[in-house]
């Protein structure tokens, strides 16, 4: 491998934080040089398909990064945005995204990942972009995260949904108003509206 291939795959992966291979953005870079750059100890291999510089920082929301390189459509949804945004005490023991309901699953077994299907404005509504070790990381907002929690009561509980809700509100991380646009859009108004006004 000629030193210029090497440094030029350095300073991507440097810049980028996280790549995979099909993030090649030069023909003349193959797979083949990032396993001789892992086996130089200039990289590392932090999961199927994915690379990292030696330097780069690991976080305690890697796993988020991880799943967004991964799945770059998906969107970071539930518990693991409640814990994102500290709004559980929970540790959820897979990463929860949110994908189009016709999109092409994730097939990685690593990280773990629970999909919820979403379709249309409450897909794209309240999506925040995160920086995280260098990954464009797509997270609901507080609010939006807040108003799922009660469209899928089902799948984690009205208990975690009413207080995510009060935990939303005593931080001020969200307006009353913005909770309740959301919940128009999700359709959960009617389910809301009790919790909400024990706290107006």
């Amino acid at each position: 491998m000629t030193k210029s291939i090497e440094t030029e795959i350095l300073d991507f992966i440097k810049e980028r934080g996280i790549i995979r291979p099909q993030d090649f953005v030069s023909v003349k870079w193959t797979r083949v040089h990032l396993q001789r750059l892992v086996e130089k100890g200039q990289i590392r291999k932090i999961g199927r398909g994915l690379y990292s510089s030696i330097n780069s920082q690991i976080t305690e929301n890697h796993t988020l990064a991880e799943v967004a390189k991964l799945a770059p459509n998906s969107v970071i949804c539930l518990l693991s945005a409640l814990q994102f945004h500290n709004l559980t005490t929970q540790i959820p023991s897979r990463i929860w995204i949110a994908i189009d309901l016709k999109a092409a699953r994730p097939r990685r077994s690593y990280p773990p990942v629970k999909i919820i299907n979403m379709t249309g404005e409450s897909l794209i509504s309240g999506v925040d972009q995160h920086q995280i070790e260098g990954v464009p990381v797509k997270i609901f907002s507080p609010a939006k995260t807040v108003v799922d929690c009660f469209k899928f009561r089902n799948k984690i509980g009205l208990d975690v949904a009413i207080e995510a809700l009060r935990d939303c509100m005593n931080k001020r991380l969200a307006t009353y108003d913005e909770i309740w646009s959301y919940a128009g859009i999700c359709r959960v108004r009617r389910v809301m509206q009790p919790y909400m006004e024990a706290l107006a």
